[in-house]
């Protein structure tokens, strides 16, 4: 059996505009190849036999993929009809995975580091050729494809038939995923609370900063009465907001919690090399790793995992933001806040009462079905609200998870004062009302709260509100009639 080890490899080119390059190999064998052929053995005959094939899952120059024991990626598989195939599968990075010939009705069950190799074994009645893959969502877009050839001619009339196994679990039944589920009645809170901000750091010298951020798969409220299977770092969306000054050396160790199904990693825009980070931080589920980078450019940036398909765990709710600080820090303000937007893809409508799974084919079309703010619908209207009061003056750290959508970040009712446009600190604008954010930038707005009342945060793109993209900032004080003032209805008076 191949031993396992670690190589650079280039990232799949996502949806034409994304690139990325030279991860760090999982579970690639030395001898790993393009996909080819895999021979059966001698000992085989060629008609009847049992026809046994070994796959483990692996990442190869970017691409997730089966390998054999030959180390050939996604082998060509074959066999003839009438005979028994048999294939072992392994999850040689840890994640989760399965193997599916829908052609053929043979599916096996879902394996990974936890539930040990899975078997499925079948008998070939049809000749051609046919598609084998992962129906893990994203696994099968991202490489884990390949081709199972059957010789001979096809019995009439016969059925397909295939049983799967866990090693040592004889006779479980085929795995086969519930189409539809209720929401999870465990579900938990994923909002991230705004007022989460770390305490500025003012006029100090660099320093060597650590953090330590773990990457967790769970049920979380989306609405009222709806659950979906988020992804996260530190179990909230947005992630934990990182905060550093110019200069400062960041050592950053990201932890893959051991029960994740999916292998995680981030890249920070705020890095330079290394792909952000997401070269050297492909984590395996109970596995960490560490970089370290120094912060050369102030501004506020944001970071999310670059683990293919980098926009399905982005939608899922894997990013966040760092804010680099200037020498001598911000201008003092009163009060700071944290938000992110962010567009889901579910196979349910918006308001389903369900636990929402998630649609590749709506993210490919950028047709999503909600728009949150932190995380969920209501977060920051029912669970969380921004408070000020009259005369305190507000910054808003703002960025666009994404992964498709672009913000016009408003606020009803108020104007910004300074916008830092695209996160960068050096240049302020002043007296704007909507700002326009691209997906994976930030800004930064301040504004002077004059006036008591409730102001919206919402994106003016104003049927996302419907979805669930509406934020809420309380503000106490007296009111200045000067500044406002609503004048109650009189009487229209007589005319001839």
């Amino acid at each position: 059996m191949r031993t396992p080890h670690s190589r650079n490899f280039s990232l799949l080119a996502l949806a034409a505009a994304m690139a990325l390059a030279s991860l760090g190999a999982a579970a690639a064998p030395p001898a790993a190849t393009q996909s080819g052929a895999s021979r059966a053995p001698a000992t085989e005959q060629a008609k009847g036999a049992v026809k046994k094939y070994t796959l483990e899952t692996g990442i190869v120059n970017g691409k997730m993929v089966f390998i054999d024991d030959r180390g050939q990626v996604n082998p060509v598989l074959r066999a003839n009809v009438g005979d028994t195939v048999e294939i072992r599968l392994k999850s040689g990075e840890g994640a989760q995975h399965d193997i599916a010939i829908p052609d053929l009705k043979v599916q096996s069950q879902k394996f990974d580091a936890a539930s040990g190799p899975t078997t499925v074994r079948f008998t070939v009645t049809q000749a051609g050729k046919f598609t084998y893959y992962c129906t893990i969502a994203g696994h099968r877009q991202i490489g884990m494809e390949g081709v199972f050839e059957v010789a001979g001619t096809s019995i009439a009339g016969a059925t397909p038939k295939a049983t799967a196994k866990t090693t040592g679990v004889p006779g479980a039944d085929l795995y086969t995923a519930p189409a539809v589920r209720p929401a999870d009645a465990a579900a938990v809170s994923v909002a991230m609370d705004p007022a989460a901000v770390p305490a500025p750091i003012g006029a100090r010298a660099p320093q060597h900063l650590k953090y330590r951020m773990e990457t967790v798969e769970l049920a979380g409220k989306l609405d009222d009465g709806t659950s979906f299977t988020y992804w996260t770092f530190d179990r909230k969306v947005p992630g934990p907001m990182l905060r550093a000054r110019i200069g400062d050396t960041i050592e950053l160790t990201l932890a893959n919690a051991r029960d994740s199904k999916m292998i995680h990693s981030i890249d920070l825009h705020a890095v330079t090399g290394g792909h952000g980070g997401g070269e050297h931080t492909q984590v395996g589920p109970g596995q960490e790793k560490t970089i370290t980078f120094k912060a050369l450019n102030a501004g506020l940036y944001v970071y999310h995992c670059a683990t293919p398909l980098v926009p399905q765990h982005i939608s899922a709710g894997m990013y966040g933001m760092i804010l680099v600080e200037p020498e001598g820090g911000l201008s003092k303000v009163d009060r700071e806040y944290y938000v992110m937007q962010g567009d889901m893809y579910t196979t349910r409508p918006h308001g389903a009462r369900t636990h929402q799974d998630f649609d590749l084919d709506k993210m490919a079309a950028e047709l999503p079905d909600y728009y949150v703010f932190n995380g969920a619908v209501g977060s920051l209207t029912k669970e969380h609200k921004l408070t000020a009061q009259v005369g305190e003056t507000v910054r808003i750290f703002f960025g666009v998870g994404g992964p498709n959508k672009i913000s016009s970040f408003h606020v009803i009712g108020e104007i910004f004062d300074k916008v830092y446009s695209e996160g960068s600190i050096s240049s302020p604008k002043r007296d704007v009302q909507t700002t326009l954010v691209a997906p994976g930038g930030a800004t930064i707005v301040e504004f002077k709260v004059d006036y008591p009342g409730s102001y919206l945060l919402v994106d003016h793109a104003l049927s996302r509100a419907g979805k669930g993209l509406v934020g809420m900032l309380e503000v106490t004080g007296a009111a200045d009639a000067g500044i406002y003032k609503a004048h109650s209805p009189g009487k229209v008076g007589a005319t001839h």
